[in-house]
């Protein structure tokens, strides 16, 4: 029987992994990732102020792997090669007939001192590790920023620091410390978030004037210090920064002789098939698909692409034209602990819903909602 395999265990690979077998795919299914879980990366927001732990948030797999019937090879990817229709990892050398690519990417850490930084999406512990620091911090100033891919410009995640920015300026209100602290933002961008919307941009710097959060926007970044955030436009005093810099591809895609873009993404069309390579798919974040210059960079639209590219690999499989397109959508609740503001965006209409408390725990049981299907 053929063999389909897919590489990662985040939301593109997983939702892949549902849509075949929905589809009705019994085709042996291999997944490789370094670990068979689900980390919960969209509730790290919540960690600063206890609300979860590494635990809550790390999801293991091995149930819903027996349930789908999916043999997980445990090893991280160290090659691809697709004409020989083997993928090499640190754990052996595979075979594929079908593959989809949902590995994810990595952030681009090449600015002077950002070790200084902490970068949350990278995972648990560099987001507890802050968090307990700032937890030991009596006052100071805490900033707060993120940069992009000058050559891909949708592999950006700010939403992310929206949500720590308004998090902790609402934590640390409850903790009546607020006064002992200066928040400041930065961004390279002169309007920032600006893939949200025009809407949603003047909303965000109303919110962040509104509750003294001083802004530093539009000026280049030349890196960190131990104590500093170093611009073209001047430099931003900083006892503890919160970082996320762009993205680019994973690291073994630039010797795999697929197609790969300007700014190190794996390219891929409007049916997420990499071009030139039959039966190989790319979703998420390890991708460069066509799209609107605000295409996100987020777990919706890597389940999106996920269902596209498994409906046209089964179609493919079938004989049948591989014709099926992914909607492009963003949808984002922007947390502030106890509150949240919906932005949604599709190619024909943009909206926005100011914060309400309603939106705080719709996102909680979002969470929820989403991973039952894995636990």
């Amino acid at each position: 029987m053929p063999q389909i395999m897919i590489i990662g265990s985040g939301f593109g690979g997983l939702t892949a992994v549902k849509t075949l077998r929905k589809q009705g795919c019994r085709d042996p299914i291999t997944l490789i990732s370094p670990r068979p879980v689900l980390f919960y990366y969209p509730s790290l927001i919540w960690v600063p102020a206890g609300l979860r732990s590494e635990a809550d948030l790390t999801i293991p797999l091995k149930k819903f792997f027996k349930r789908e019937d999916v043999r997980h090879h445990e090893g991280t990817v160290m090659g691809l090669y697709p004409n020989e229709r083997q993928v090499k990892t640190d754990n052996g050398t595979l075979a594929f007939d079908k593959l989809i690519i949902a590995s994810g990417g990595r952030f681009i850490k090449k600015l002077p001192g950002i070790e200084h930084a902490y970068t949350p999406c990278e995972g648990y512990e560099p987001t507890k590790a802050y968090s307990d620091r700032l937890a030991a911090l009596e006052g100071g100033t805490l900033a707060f920023g993120f940069g992009g891919n000058p050559k891909e410009p949708a592999a950006m995640r700010g939403g992310p620091i929206f949500e720590f920015l308004f998090g902790i300026d609402t934590m640390l209100r409850k903790q009546k410390r607020r006064n002992k602290f200066e928040l400041v933002f930065f961004s390279p961008a002169p309007e920032p978030g600006k893939r949200l919307g025009v809407k949603a941009v003047k909303a965000l710097l109303n919110e962040m004037e509104k509750y003294q959060i001083r802004t530093h926007l539009g000026h280049k970044m030349k890196g960190f210090s131990e104590n500093a955030v170093h611009t073209e436009g001047g430099d931003i005093q900083s006892d503890l920064t919160l970082f996320m810099p762009g993205m680019t591809g994973p690291a073994w895609a630039a010797n795999s002789g697929l197609p790969i873009s300007e700014g190190g993404m794996i390219k891929g069309d409007a049916h997420c098939r990499v071009p030139g390579f039959e039966g190989i798919y790319v979703v998420g974040d390890s991708s460069s698909l066509p799209g609107p210059d605000w295409l996100p960079k987020q777990a919706h639209m890597a389940d999106l692409q996920a269902v596209t590219a498994v409906k046209n690999l089964l179609a493919e499989k079938a004989g049948q034209p591989a014709e099926h397109q992914f909607k492009t959508e963003l949808i984002c609740i922007v947390d502030t602990l106890d509150k949240g503001m919906l932005v949604y965006r599709t190619p024909k209409r943009t909206m926005l819903m100011p914060k309400l408390r309603v939106l705080n725990w719709a996102k909680r049981f979002f969470e929820w909602h989403y991973l039952r299907t894995y636990r």
